[in-house]
């Protein structure tokens, strides 16, 4: 990671609290791995608008950017201008008491903006003193389908992709790279990483013969649980109840799920990296504010 950060949205707190910070922008060449690893639907621009956070260019990211930000514990304060990974990889960010700071420098040798910010975000982290994360990470995000799709032509082993996609499909897209990416990117809010399969990445056609068109959405975990009380579609709603949930061996009957539902729905979300489930967030937990990058998952929302 270079010395500088990203400067599109600076919305967070902590670029206002207790301290002002005030970056001194500029604008940099889009760096040619951003081009290269691009997921997104927008083209980047030649230039990119970032400022110094410090004087030295040491430095590495603290996460890439594909499911960072799919639970509540975690925030992107910072995306960090680099020449390694992806556009969207996370400079400055925080998992639940953990404040991750990815600038090597001192005080000394950070930039008047770059210091203002590192005590903001020491006054920041504070609030979450005792903090415990809510999912820990057991799948990759999806977005990596299609990150990982270019491979399946410039890898000649196999087997690395023996958890990743299904064999079907690594023979149907043989030559064509492009072709697996746009087969995920169409119906990326129905993908999901099935452990009875290996663990690759599937595309939940239970779900689209039901018309719901995302796997990660409150509306759709109503939607199911409505579907209970319809005798033709009660089974197929009920395995996917089991697929995206951890309450299937709790209730018993669909008014247990609609209670469940009616007591939780504010405090539910779904997670890509915790095993593409529903968790509820436990009464009182403290949430960030989430500084909005329209990384990740955004782009395709």
């Amino acid at each position: 990671m270079a010395n500088a950060a990203h400067g599109e949205s600076l919305e967070h707190e902590v670029y206002h609290t207790p301290f002002k910070v005030e970056p001194e922008f500029e604008y940099r060449k889009t760096p040619a791995n951003y081009h290269d690893r691009h997921i997104g639907t927008d083209k980047l621009p030649d230039k990119m608008k970032v400022w110094k956070v410090q004087t030295s260019e040491r430095g590495n990211v603290v996460s890439r950017s594909y499911g960072f930000e799919d639970s509540p514990d975690a925030e992107a304060i910072a995306l960090g201008f680099n020449h390694g990974k992806e556009y969207g990889a996370v400079g400055i960010g925080r998992h639940a008491n953990v404040l991750q700071w990815g600038y090597f420098d001192p005080p000394s040798q950070m930039t008047d903006a770059g210091r203002r910010l590192f005590l903001n975000c020491i006054c920041y982290i504070h609030r979450f003193d005792g903090v415990r994360p809510l999912v820990h990470t057991n799948a990759s995000h999806r977005l990596n389908a299609i990150r990982l799709a270019p491979l399946i032509d410039r890898i000649d082993d196999k087997s690395f992709f023996s958890s990743t996609f299904a064999p079907e499909l690594m023979e149907k897209y043989k030559g064509n790279a492009k072709g697996l990416a746009d087969y995920y990117r169409q119906d990326i809010e129905l993908v999901y990483r099935d452990s009875r399969g290996g663990g690759t990445f599937q595309i939940d056609t239970d779900l689209k013969e039901l018309s719901l068109e995302s796997n990660r959405t409150v509306e759709t975990l109503g939607r199911l649980i409505e579907l209970l009380g319809d005798p033709q579609q009660a089974e197929k709603a009920g395995r996917l109840l089991e697929r995206y949930t951890s309450q299937s061996n709790d209730f018993s009957s669909a008014e247990q799920w609609r209670q469940w539902l009616s007591e939780n729905k504010d405090r539910i979300f779904f997670s890509d990296v915790g095993g593409y489930k529903f968790f509820v967030i436990p009464e009182g937990y403290p949430v960030g504010q989430k500084n909005q990058t329209e990384i990740g998952r955004a782009l395709f929302r």
